[in-house]
């Protein structure tokens, strides 16, 4: 069977491509025909990305190495790509990471870091990039939130925080711009087989273990969502179950459950 080559000739724009999701996301892409910029700190493992897409589909890439964890990001790397001709149509805003433990125990640099590319250099990236989307009218930004934005979360208690503005910011978001062409939209997985445990330092419990999926098909269900004009998705139907539930719960419960969750 033939490829879908729908994205053919157009730019999307990955951040944090060099591991986990954002080479998955990479590839899907390269899939339907989408060129490649790979944005991250580390140029070895996006320049290895770029040499395979192109070998495997034919697509053309562009390495970015770049800190996405400051002030002013937004704008710069938006500069850099106006310089090389590129007008990306796709974005995907997935860098991030989570810091594990009681907040008290931990650096409050790391844990301002963390806030400073989970939701500001987020903020900053997308008003550079939807901007002349909404202009030309059309493009498509997905964010990558987490399961975790949907309550409180004790060891993880910054991080749940951080991705509850990416929920919120993206779905308020998809309303502002539907109709100007832009399609936004969230993707919050759950658990997941990337390197985010071992960044926090945290070893999977019984029930990230049970639930844990495959970050191939999350991120194949986060790009489906965003073709198909979806504000949210959950993926998976453990996870979605969870966060319906929620949805029932008190508040006071639905701490002390993800409290009982985080335990080994």
């Amino acid at each position: 069977m033939a490829r879908q080559q729908d994205l053919k000739g157009q730019w999307a724009l990955v951040t944090s491509a060099s591991s986990g999701f954002g080479v998955d996301f990479a590839h899907l892409l390269a899939e339907r025909g989408a060129n490649l910029v790979l944005a991250a700190r580390s140029a070895g493992p996006m320049e290895a990305l770029a040499a395979l897409l192109r070998a495997t589909h034919g697509v053309r890439t562009h390495v970015v190495a770049i800190e996405l964890a400051r002030g002013g990001v937004g704008v710069e790397l938006k500069d850099r790509l106006d310089k090389e001709g590129i007008d990306v149509e796709i974005l995907v805003n997935n860098a991030g990471y989570g810091v594990f433990g009681p907040f008290m125990e931990q650096p409050l640099a790391r844990t301002l870091d963390m806030m400073q590319l989970n939701m500001a250099s987020l903020t900053e990236l997308t008003h550079a990039f939807e901007s002349p989307m909404a202009a030309r009218g059309s493009g498509k930004i997905l964010l990558v939130a987490s399961i975790g934005a949907i309550q409180a979360t004790p060891t993880y208690a910054a991080y749940s925080a951080t991705k509850a503005f990416v929920l919120l910011f993206g779905e308020a978001l998809h309303e502002e711009l539907k109709g100007r062409g832009v399609t936004v939209t969230v993707l919050s997985p759950g658990i997941t087989a990337t390197g985010f445990l071992a960044v926090p330092g945290q070893r999977a419990t019984l029930y990230q273990r049970m639930v844990m999926m495959q970050s191939r098909p999350v991120a194949r269900i986060g790009l489906q969502a965003l073709y198909s004009g979806r504000t949210s998705i959950v993926p998976g139907w453990l996870n979605a179950l969870t966060a319906w539930s929620n949805r029932l719960m008190p508040r006071m419960v639905q701490r002390k459950v993800a409290t009982a969750l985080m335990k080994n």
